[in-house]
């Protein structure tokens, strides 16, 4: 393995690291998910706290993945740690997941974003004009081409083609595009503190902050008015917070090309993620000195982030938040690509992937492993979801990350378990970074985490017992790629 990895070129610094953090971490989700989570949650102050609990959870875990990272400095990042820690199976697992739908998913589901905030520039792309209308395969699912998921198709396949160019193209985009959605952000922030400060919201969100305000029932017969009810609450709502502030790992798919690994990787995810966090923290403070609390549950189409300019600058505030929303997840998607492919390469040369994808191109990036992945994201923008009732469409990856949300869970808690493996089996591994906390604070993100596990299996079955179905299919395809 040590030698793959010497066929890199090492240009990643700790600036170009963390960059990669924050741009692979912030997409769309902050802009949008908070509508919901008021929703299930009902008031001000938990809505904080499920952030802060993202936080934590996000914070801690990425405090641990720094002692792998430093322990096993590798081109494939989580799909070698798991791998290390239990067996070949579980890397290959976890890599299937993540090239079928966790990263290729969200790269489908960020290009399609993109185009959608672009549309609110330019009316004509919208997910409803057609360039080829829908056809039905069965009740439920269609194909199309709309607009909409033809820039969402374009810009992949660009950002995918400026890739493979060499990695000096990838990070370049990675560092302008993360360096303005900052900027955007911080902004936001400053103009929702100071110029949307609204004295009858800030009187309402937080003279009453922890009062309820109405909220929708999780099941049937159980809401956020009792403890109960507001820690199933708070444990579904992470859905939306955990998947805004995901991705953080993929530095650690890079690991080959970063300068000096055990201690940059380490340190990048600890200021990656938690300049995330505190900017995730503070445009929720924005929104609710700006917004009264139920203007934040019913946002239009859950676009809190566009409600929040939209009374700051009355007229222009949609078109600005959707020129941020363009630059954010174009960097996103950029950070999503460079990222996944190097996952896809590790698992080739270990002989479970198509081979070509192990192979370096003459820019010394994994062209082939890009390729096959901006394919298959591609194909995963044109299934349409239908609903025979509303006679509406939705997207497939939706359903798919919907989905996967669970698994990922699990393969976060996997890997974070397998620090307390490896300190047994490998006790005398050089470990130049050692886990924050060690064993409390892991111990910590496992409980945690296991625990919005368990409720999401009990109150959210339909989203989450298919994911395990998908990581499942990964069996027979692990036998197929070890016997060809």
């Amino acid at each position: 393995m040590a030698q793959q990895d010497n066929d890199f070129q090492r240009q990643l610094g700790l600036l170009d690291s963390t960059m990669i953090v924050i741009g692979s971490m912030i997409g769309s989700g902050i802009f949008i998910v908070s509508a919901e989570m008021g929703r299930l949650i009902g008031s001000p102050g938990w809505l904080l706290m499920a952030w802060v609990l993202t936080g934590v959870l996000t914070i801690t875990g990425a405090l641990s993945y720094g002692e792998l990272a430093s322990m096993m400095p590798r081109a494939g990042g989580q799909y070698v740690y798991l791998r290390e820690a239990f067996s070949p199976l579980w890397g290959f697992l976890y890599g299937w997941t993540l090239f079928m739908v966790i990263q290729t998913g969200t790269i489908a589901a960020v290009g399609v974003g993109f185009a959608r905030f672009t549309g609110v520039l330019f009316p004509a792309i919208s997910e409803t004009s057609y360039i080829i209308p829908p056809v039905h395969l069965s009740a439920g699912y269609a194909v199309s081409l709309s607009t909409a998921q033809l820039l969402g198709i374009v810009v992949i396949l660009l950002l995918t083609w400026t890739n493979t160019l060499g990695l000096q193209y990838g990070k370049f985009v990675q560092n302008v595009f993360t360096t303005a959605k900052t900027g955007s952000m911080v902004a936001l922030i400053v103009l929702g503190l100071e110029l949307g400060w609204n004295s009858g919201a800030v009187s309402e969100n937080f003279g009453n902050l922890w009062n309820a305000r109405g909220f929708d029932p999780i099941v049937p017969g159980l809401t956020a008015a009792t403890m109960y009810g507001l820690f199933v609450a708070i444990c579904v709502s992470q859905t939306g917070s955990l998947f805004s502030a995901d991705a953080w790992n993929n530095i650690t798919f890079t690991a080959g090309e970063v300068i000096n690994p055990k201690r940059n990787i380490p340190l990048s995810l600890a200021l990656g993620t938690g300049t995330v966090i505190l900017i995730y923290l503070l445009s929720n403070v924005a929104y609710l000195v700006t917004l009264p609390f139920n203007a934040i549950q019913h946002a239009p189409s859950d676009r809190v982030a566009t409600a929040t300019l939209q009374h700051i600058f009355p007229g222009t505030g949609t078109m600005l938040m959707a020129i941020a929303i363009m630059i954010s997840t174009f960097g996103c998607i950029n950070g999503l690509i460079l990222a996944g492919a190097r996952a896809y390469y590790a698992m080739a040369r270990d002989g479970v992937f198509f081979r070509q994808a192990g192979e370096l191109n003459a820019a010394h990036v994994p062209g082939w492993a890009l390729v096959i992945q901006g394919v298959w994201s591609v194909l995963l923008v044109l299934p349409r979801t239908f609903d025979p009732e509303t006679k509406s469409y939705g997207n497939l990856y939706g359903n798919l990350l919907d989905y996967v949300i669970s698994a990922a869970l699990i393969f976060y808690i996997l890997t974070i378990a397998g620090i307390f493996r490896l300190r047994v089996t490998r006790p005398n591994a050089e470990r130049p970074y050692k886990a924050f906390g060690y064993p409390l604070v892991p111990g910590l993100y496992i409980l945690g985490a296991t625990a919005i596990l368990i409720v999401l299996f009990v109150y959210r079955p339909a989203t989450t017992w298919p994911g395990l179905a998908i990581v499942l299919l990964g069996l027979p395809a692990y036998a197929w790629f070890r016997k060809s």
